[in-house]
């Protein structure tokens, strides 16, 4: 680890990794490298056996571009060690094949591709998974006293922005021995280090927030080496690890995060303030406002409110996309995280292969949008929504 261990947020985003570079860069370079040599055997086994930190080969991680960008991550969430890859399923998927034998709850919304994951495809593979609202506080405790192994969901949720106490059900989960796993996708490490309030693992979808441009697809997953050496495995043999390119990428929008997020803070705050007051709209969901029910929570566990808002149009679903389709500098899209603000209907995009009447139980109407707000100029977005809503 580099000598930035102890220091700020923004500083370890900046110099949180070790650079080895022969010529004074200040950023490892890209080694777009399949394959390293050794000058014996002995040096050989140092790397592979974990002595010694090198290259040996990309696909297992053992590349120094791939090293560097995860002890920059390790870093940014408090965690003793990182592991990058192709994208944030790909962590997800590593994560509950690892740790998820003993069953799988996911507490409260979580992104659709995630429930379709828990509930149709690790089934499949004789894992036992769970799918549960927050306020089923009763089926949670059952379910652990049963032996499930892993509590998992997010915080804000997608696309509801509910508010979870990491600390108190990282408290109840480990009473009855088991892990807890955050997907801190929403908030980023600036707003939020749920290892710091208890929890076990990590994960984030890195395309989003610590990508920042939409230019890159990754994810990444943080935690103690001891939870995370056995996930390496999965890794290295379903073929996860991003490409050098994609970690050095990474590695270059890292350093703005600190000042990218707080900005999506900033704009985001305004917009949902400009929202709540506008006749058209039925509800904003944004932890950020006063009235908000987990305002409080957040504000207890979180530096900041986050970039990610939806709001409810009066109507239905055919309102709703009449707004997201007359938006001009709001860009109807997937995604999220970048520096451009974009608008997608849960019902249509993140949570289409979700059924309806789910949906309608998790509290995600059709006539829902979600806005991954960017840093462009807050005026200028709360004016393209105000068009778009029309008189």
């Amino acid at each position: 680890m580099s000598s930035t261990k102890h220091t700020r947020l923004a500083t370890r985003a900046i110099h949180g990794h070790t650079t080895g570079d022969a010529y004074g860069s200040p950023y490892p370079p890209v080694y777009n490298t399949t394959t390293f040599g050794f000058d014996s055997t002995a040096d050989l086994l140092e790397v592979i056996d974990g002595r010694r930190r090198g290259g040996l080969y990309t696909r297992y991680g053992l590349n120094p571009t791939i090293q560097a960008v995860e002890e920059t991550l390790a870093g940014l969430e408090s965690a003793e060690a990182a592991w990058v890859f192709s994208s944030g399923m790909a962590a997800l998927s590593a994560l509950f094949l690892t740790h998820g034998r003993k069953g799988i709850v996911c507490v409260g919304d979580a992104y659709g591709g995630t429930l379709e994951l828990l509930e149709q495809q690790l089934p499949g593979l004789g894992l036992r998974t769970h799918c549960i609202l927050g306020s089923e506080s009763d089926r949670l405790d059952a379910l652990l006293a049963d032996g499930i192994g892993m509590v998992f969901f997010e915080t804000p949720t997608n696309p509801t922005l509910d508010i979870v106490n990491i600390r108190a059900l990282a408290e109840r989960a480990h009473a009855h021995g088991a892990l807890v796993a955050i997907d801190n996708t929403f908030a980023s490490p600036v707003n939020q280090r749920p290892l710091e309030l208890g929890a076990d693992i990590v994960m984030h979808s890195a395309t989003k927030y610590l990508g920042g441009h939409s230019d890159l697809t990754a994810g990444a997953l943080m935690a103690s080496k001891e939870l995370l050496e056995p996930i390496q495995a999965w890794r290295k043999n379903l073929g996860t690890v991003p490409s050098p390119e994609t970690a050095a990428l990474l590695s270059r929008s890292l350093r703005t995060l600190v000042v990218r997020v707080r900005q999506h803070n900033a704009n985001a705050q305004a917009v949902a303030e400009a929202m709540a007051r506008h006749p058209k709209i039925a509800r904003v969901h944004y932890p950020g406002l006063p009235d908000a029910p987990g305002h409080a929570l957040a504000k207890a566990q979180m530096d900041g409110f986050g970039g990610m808002l939806s709001i409810v149009v009066r109507g239905d679903g055919a309102d709703a996309t009449r707004v997201a389709d007359r938006l001009r500098l709001i860009k109807l899209a997937p995604s999220l995280g970048g520096v451009e603000s974009l608008v997608t209907q849960p019902c249509t995009t993140t949570h289409h292969g979700i059924a309806p009447e789910e949906r309608a139980r998790r509290g995600i109407p059709d006539s829902m949008l979600r806005l991954s707000i960017g840093i462009e100029d807050a005026d200028d977005l709360i004016a393209d929504l105000v068009q778009a809503l029309g008189d």
